[in-house]
């Protein structure tokens, strides 16, 4: 018998090629572009106003490694547990969103997703329903180089949104009531480093990322933030939205921040951003920290199930991670989203309360007060 051939990118066509959906003269099984760490991910969070009750779930797709991951978490009192799943990637992108125990369900595109999970022997089980609050808010494109080398080139998109269902933890059952329960999620997908570190040749640049993300949720409307900033204070990237509970967004002019850290962490103690229109109008958002959640909770920098690493054929594990950590400064530990109470005030003198987290991962120099790669903040 004839040997199959393996490896000349045959026999690549799936059941997506059968709509007209094609964004290349290619089969969709092809990514645009051949470099590695290409990358297709969901992100969500969930949350109630007092910090009772805190989950995330990530999944991500790495079609030029064949890697595909998922992990679920939720934070119960001080103690936050997690499961993990990696396999090798579908060779149909229909069956791209199951990951061992780990199922995300799109009902309506763009407004309602169900997560599944169904993890025993992590004692982990959860049914849950994003309903959309807002739109879907797409964030300006990500790029940027290191040298001549292109290290981020990706979409995002920004939803808020209400959560219904129940997870199930060591027996346990905690109701999910949208009343209650609000959050947010993500979608993106192009490039940024993701799997085992590529060799990168000669040194360009010092480690250095800063990044700030603020999706906050008031009655009746929401506001989202963020910005990337060099180790200089140099703004590469910046978004600040308004958001109703229906119509269009509003887009904002520029946005502005103010951040007290946390002694000896990077973690913030206070932070505050500026929303400001074209017509010069701006509102201030106050954030007051409540709890972190680790995000090595979902793989990010996790030191085993870090996003699109190699783990075999399939692969399930979990992680049960007491809070606070001993360790605030290790690079699995400096990601944070830290759940906040917020207040909001305008020029017109409108005020509301509410919640909602800010994202933090700041590595190397910055001129709010950090120094070094990885030191903690002193005053």
């Amino acid at each position: 018998m004839r040997p199959a051939l393996v490896g000349y990118g045959q026999d690549v066509l799936t059941s997506y090629d059968d709509f007209p959906i094609h964004q290349a003269c290619v089969p969709i099984a092809h990514s645009a572009t051949s470099d590695i760490n290409h990358y297709d991910r969901y992100f969500f969070n969930g949350y109630t106003a007092d910090g009772s009750l805190y989950f995330g779930l990530a999944m991500g797709l790495y079609p030029n490694r064949h890697v595909a991951d998922g992990a679920f978490c939720v934070v119960r009192s001080d103690e936050q547990i997690s499961v993990f799943a990696s396999g090798r990637a579908p060779k149909d992108r229909i069956d791209a969103t199951t990951v061992g125990p780990i199922r995300v369900e799109v009902v309506v595109p763009m407004r309602v997703l169900r997560l599944h999970v169904d993890a025993t022997a992590q004692n982990l089980r959860a049914e849950l329903t994003f309903t959309a609050g807002s739109e879907a808010i797409e964030e300006p494109h990500f790029f940027q180089r290191v040298g001549v080398r292109v290290l981020f080139d990706y979409t995002r998109l920004t939803q808020f949104g209400s959560w219904n269902g129940w997870i199930e933890v060591d027996g346990e059952r905690i109701e999910v009531d949208q009343a209650a329960v609000t959050g947010s999620r993500d979608r993106s997908w192009g490039i940024r480093p993701v799997g085992e570190p590529a060799p990168a040749g000669a040194t360009v640049a010092i480690p250095q990322f800063f990044w700030l993300w603020a999706p906050v949720n008031f009655a009746g409307f929401s506001t989202h933030f963020d910005v990337n900033e060099y180790g200089d204070g140099r703004r590469w990237h910046e978004i600040g939205v308004i958001a109703p509970g229906g119509g269009a967004s509003e887009m904002m002019r520029t946005v502005d921040y103010r951040i007290e850290w946390q002694q000896g962490t990077r973690y913030a103690a206070k932070f505050e951003y500026d929303l400001i229109s074209w017509s010069g109008a701006a509102a201030t958002i106050s954030l007051e920290p409540i709890r972190n959640f680790q995000m090595r909770g979902i793989g990010y920098g996790h030191p085993e199930w870090s996003h699109g690493t190699w783990r075999g054929e399939a692969s399930v594990g979990g992680e049960r991670l007491s809070l606070p950590v001993a360790d605030p400064l290790s690079r699995e530990n400096v990601h944070v989203q830290t759940l906040c109470r917020a207040s909001y005030r305008d020029d017109a003198g409108h005020s509301a309360e509410g919640s909602g987290i800010l994202e933090l991962l700041c590595i190397g120099d910055h001129p709010t007060g950090l120094r070094g790669i990885l030191d903690g903040y002193q005053p």
